[in-house]
């Protein structure tokens, strides 16, 4: 178990010390959770009124936040205290599952794959014709990847997790347990006598950036002419669909069941609400934010935030919604 004195936590987050606690702090927690040798954080004055009943023994305290540690207590002053709390966790965080032996005997590799140094595949991994693999990537059982695509380094992939024929992965990336990556994209029409469907041909692939995140069971999906494109930073939830063609800038956000259409286009640092739903061929100017649950049925200007379904103005929505409620009311 680690373990830090809230003076070594206190320069790690380059913080001010307020307060005094001498026993080892052995753990994170929120407050309503945290007890003795715990330390938990307070980003506003929101939460400062639940310090007085909070068991916590030290908390990371944003410096806008006015109120004393207590007896026997201490605070770590800083200016965020949301990110210092990450850092700290960080500092906490158990070392990840060991992988003694850098090809397991049970794993497949082609004798065309190319391998970084210091790579790792786990048992009943698989690895295909004309694979490259940087340096330092980490494929947990019961992986596989298809003939073509290219990792770069240090990228992690856990287990369960396909990725398709000729993608392109870049460096720094985690793909958590059972993403899909590269499966074919959604495309049928009407075959000519009308008694059925043909399906379309998705002969792309997908291209992912530089340290982007995408969550389990989540599926991007291989585009139908040219390629799917995930940016650089991208953030992706559990259980999101980014469909054939989508276009992502650099650093968005994705939460859980949200899901784009064919040929949607993100821009830089676009935020997606959960289980928001996007219409396909539409366009989300960089800086704009979906509100959870909406549906995007047109294009979104820059730097806006929408709501509702179909998605408008979000101070237009709300304004529609208290009067919904009014008229109830009345």
């Amino acid at each position: 178990m680690k373990s830090f004195t809230v003076a070594e936590i206190s320069e790690l987050l380059n913080g001010e010390l307020i307060g005094e606690y001498n026993k080892p702090i052995i753990g994170a927690e929120q407050m309503d959770r945290a007890k003795d040798q715990q330390i938990t954080f307070i980003s506003s004055n929101k939460y400062a009124r639940q310090w007085d009943s909070c068991s916590a023994s030290a908390a990371i305290v944003s410096n806008a936040v006015k109120i004393q540690p207590g007896a026997d207590r201490a605070f770590i002053k800083v200016a965020n205290a949301d990110l210092a709390m990450a850092k700290l966790l960080e500092a906490f965080q158990p070392e990840p599952p060991e992988m003694v032996e850098e090809i397991h005997p049970r794993a497949i590799v082609h004798e065309t794959a190319v391998l970084g140094k210091g790579c790792k595949i786990g048992a009943g991994g698989y690895v295909g014709k004309n694979v490259v693999l940087g340096d330092g990537v980490i494929l947990y059982p019961n992986v596989t990847i298809f003939d073509g695509s290219t990792i770069g380094h240090h990228t992690v992939v856990w287990s369960g997790t396909v990725i398709r024929e000729r993608s392109i992965i870049g460096s720094n990336c985690i793909f958590h347990t059972n993403v899909s990556i590269g499966a074919d994209g959604f495309g049928y029409r009407p075959s000519e006598d009308g008694r059925g469907l043909v399906k379309i041909p998705q002969i792309g692939n997908v291209v992912i950036g530089n340290y982007v995140e995408i969550g389990a069971n989540s599926c991007v999906d291989r585009g139908k002419f040219s390629s799917t494109i995930v940016g650089d930073g991208c953030k992706i939830d559990n259980l999101v669909q980014i469909a054939h063609n989508c276009v992502l800038g650099r650093s968005c956000i994705m939460a859980g069941h949200s899901g784009l259409a064919g040929s949607v286009t993100l821009g830089d640092g676009v935020i997606i609400g959960g289980s928001a739903s996007i219409k396909d061929h539409t366009t989300i100017n960089s800086g704009a934010v979906v509100g959870a649950g909406s549906g995007v049925m047109s294009d979104v200007l820059p730097g806006k935030t929408v709501l509702g379904y179909p998605a408008t103005d979000s101070r237009e929505m709300l304004k529609q919604w208290v009067a919904l409620r009014n008229l109830v009311k009345n």
